[in-house]
């Protein structure tokens, strides 16, 4: 089967997911041509970009957008040449999903069950297409090491204001005058469009006297490696899909703590969960003060939580079932032309 493949966000999350379709399929990437005149720019661009998508998708008997944003957008108000499936992770539903034709979409996955309410609500007409699917992890990549307990809290994500790692910051000073053996781990870098953000959580740091106590690492190219010296992982953003990092953390052995954003209990169970930071700062030190084998007994079931909810080998053959009966379909529907 001839699958076409578009995608222009982030590909973290669907690397493996591409290694397995180029595997069982032909695949091709989606790739348009932009010229860069004195003249007519914008018009000819467009015309190029419109007329390099609809052969795209008519050289392909599926084609599957991995972010259901301005490429799916401008591939479903063209003639409907081939199935099409779209994965919608979380930012997509606010900026793009109203401007979407969904009549042209053949199957929607959805990275959560929470995201699946939502996206009920404002398109019940679609509710029939909709595949719950969520983003996971290697279990072979993302593995627990043996360590004691020392005290070391950590988060990963962009550093922007949805992720709130400002507030997780003066949650952990309150935290250090109750326990002084303490330490933040913060990683990820930077976003472009956040910069006063990051400036303020260094500045933040600083002006609390917690430079010795908290560590930033910037962008981690092996997350594998640095969930190692994590005891707790906190996810304290307000909004997400269904975020990756507690699911690897998880996997590495952390014991993981997350705010109640809808849909946080598709991730973790009900005790690990949070509205405040007084909530959080009591979970945190009821986990300090438990016996050594308890805490191990804890960062086994996050391990197991992990390998029965978020193996990507399972997200894999999800995703692949659900892109070939689209195209089974596809080929009935050209069949009876």
């Amino acid at each position: 089967m001839r699958v076409g493949i578009v995608i222009n966000e982030q590909r973290g999350f669907f690397n493996e997911v591409y290694a397995a379709l180029t595997e069982h399929h032909q695949t091709s990437l989606f790739k348009w041509r932009v010229f860069r005149l004195p003249f007519l720019n914008t018009r000819i661009n467009r015309y190029l970009f419109n007329h390099d998508l609809q052969a795209f998708m008519q050289a392909n008997d599926v084609v599957f957008f991995e972010w259901a944003s301005e490429l799916l957008v401008a591939a479903t108000h063209l003639p409907k040449v081939c199935g099409i499936v779209t994965r919608l992770h979380r930012y997509e539903m606010y900026e793009w999903a109203d401007r979407v034709n969904w009549e042209a979409v053949d199957r929607i996955i959805l990275v959560s069950q929470a995201k699946e309410r939502e996206f009920v609500a404002r398109f019940p007409d679609q509710a029939v297409k909709i595949v719950v699917c969520g983003v996971s992890t290697s279990l072979e990549k993302f593995v627990p090491r043996p360590k004691t307990f020392s005290g070391d809290i950590g988060t990963l994500c962009h550093l922007i204001p949805r992720k709130r790692v400002y507030d997780l910051i003066l949650t952990f000073k309150e935290l250090t005058q109750k326990r002084s053996d303490l330490h933040l781990h913060i990683a990820g870098g930077p976003d472009p469009g956040y910069q006063d953000y990051y400036i303020a959580l260094w500045h933040l740091v600083k002006e609390l006297n917690l430079e010795v106590d908290v560590t930033f690492y910037g962008r981690v190219t092996d997350p594998w490696n640095w969930y190692h010296k994590i005891d707790v992982f906190v996810s304290n953003s307000y909004s997400e899909g269904l975020q990756v990092a507690p699911m690897e953390a998880m996997a590495s052995g952390c014991y993981c703590l997350s705010h109640r954003w809808d849909g946080a209990e598709e991730l973790l169970p009900q005790e690990n969960l949070f509205y405040t930071s007084a909530e959080l700062q009591k979970k945190i030190l009821r986990y300090c003060e438990i016996p050594e084998t308890e805490k191990q007994e804890q960062r086994a079931c996050m391990r197991a939580i992990a390998c029965d909810k978020f193996d990507i080998n399972q997200t894999i053959a999800q995703v692949l079932q659900v892109v070939e009966e689209v195209g089974e379909c596809a080929g009935l529907r050209n069949v009876h032309r």
